[in-house]
């Protein structure tokens, strides 16, 4: 299993990756080697000289990036053919959620939710059994911080969805709780890390597995029996998008619940508008008082 290369999925941005710590390591070793043996020490000095020595890092860096998001993206397109293979050889069945519904209450299957934490909090099926394959990354080494970093700013911030990162344990945490033989129903939030999940089940022996489509977002009330703060519809929403109520989810809530949940979100939306406009005027007021300051 540990040859299975499994590609990182984010919740809305699967394109875009850092180079890995230990080869970000070695390269910048290398420039910093190149430019230290190849320049005189009076050179170093330089501003103009150690301003292009970052920008040389730079290129290096981006260029190695390219490298490793081609790569990664190439991952991920392997994987789509292996899960597509999975569903069309018959090696894991679809089901609705609705069928999924049916299929826990009344044939008691189990349900094996690999959401991570962020989702599985805010609202969970009854009953279900929880073993994330992907999980926050809470690490703060040079390498994560880039990841969370590239991960915020391409869109983590709308959606409210930390970095993730997968879980080696995952499948030694399943083989814990069911045997080979199970019949297991897996599902996540939006159905792709489920289908993950199935193909490292699959591989790992996992003969009787079930895949929910479109994952727990996609099912009605009426399908699981829910528990936690929220629908299960809405565990998958996050980030400054939830705040302003501007997800497909908030959206369909807000067409059946009338005027008085979209008055809530059009009224946090003024309010975000007057916050900064009065930190705007703030900024301006404090850059004339630092001006009169210097004039006198």
């Amino acid at each position: 299993m540990d040859s299975l290369e499994l590609p990182s999925l984010n919740a809305h941005k699967i394109s875009h990756f850092n180079l890995p710590k230990e080869q970000s390591t070695r390269l910048l070793s290398k420039v910093h080697h190149f430019n230290s043996s190849m320049q005189p020490p009076s050179l170093k000095l330089c501003p103009t000289y150690r301003a292009q020595r970052s920008r040389r890092s730079v290129i290096q860096m981006q260029a190695g990036d390219e490298d490793f998001e081609l790569k990664q993206m190439r991952d991920m397109a392997a994987a789509k053919k292996r899960w597509d293979a999975l569903i069309r050889e018959g090696k894991v069945k679809i089901l609705t959620p609705r069928e999924a519904g049916y299929a826990i209450q009344l044939s008691n299957k189990p349900l094996l939710d690999v959401r991570p934490s962020v989702e599985r909090k805010k609202a969970w099926v009854k009953a279900s059994t929880w073993i994330p394959i992907f999980e926050a990354d809470d690490n703060f080494d040079a390498g994560t911080v880039t990841r969370k970093v590239t991960n915020f700013v391409m869109g983590g911030w709308w959606s409210g969805m930390p970095t993730l990162s997968y879980d080696k344990q995952f499948l030694s945490k399943v083989e814990e709780k069911f045997p080979k033989d199970a019949d297991l129903i897996v599902a996540c939030q939006r159905g792709l890390r489920s289908l993950a999940a199935c193909d490292l089940l699959n591989n790992a022996g996992y003969r009787n597995l079930f895949w929910v489509q479109g994952g727990l977002e996609a099912a009605e009330e009426e399908d699981f029996i829910g528990e936690g703060p929220q629908p299960l519809k809405f565990a998958g929403i996050g980030g400054v998008s939830e705040f302003l109520g501007w997800t497909d989810q908030q959206r369909a809530a807000a067409a059946k619940e009338g005027w008085g949940y979209r008055l809530l979100f059009s009224a946090r939306l003024v309010g975000i508008f007057l916050v900064a406009d009065a930190l705007f005027i703030g900024a301006q007021q404090v850059g004339r008082y630092i001006q009169d300051l210097r004039s006198h």
